[in-house]
């Protein structure tokens, strides 16, 4: 039975500097994107993952994660949201997006 990934892009206070869709990415695949507020639900076998988020040059740190049959792994992502982070990320682009599980 498969596991579920579920993403939500929103941050805790304030609003993003970096705007768009974000890509979301799954063991190196493209899997589909998401959108500021929105919520998404990707299936995924049980095992070991990776996920990271990008939007152009910039991404997230890539996330590896377990997951078990029929369990549920929760994420959110955000774009930076802070002046500093924001200018920071034109020189270290890993800095762009922010990604953390649940």
């Amino acid at each position: 039975m498969p596991a579920t990934l579920k993403l939500t892009r929103q941050g805790t206070v304030g609003f993003e500097l970096r705007r768009g869709q974000f890509e979301v990415s799954l063991d190196g695949t493209n899997s589909g994107v998401i959108n500021y507020g929105d919520k998404i639900e990707l299936p995924v076998e049980p095992g070991h993952h990776t996920l990271q988020i990008r939007k152009g040059r910039y991404s997230s740190q890539s996330r590896p994660f377990d997951v078990a049959d029929d369990e549920v792994v929760y994420f959110r992502c955000h774009g930076a949201m802070v002046w500093p982070r924001w200018l920071v990320s034109f020189a270290v682009p890993g800095l762009g997006i922010s990604l953390k599980q649940e």
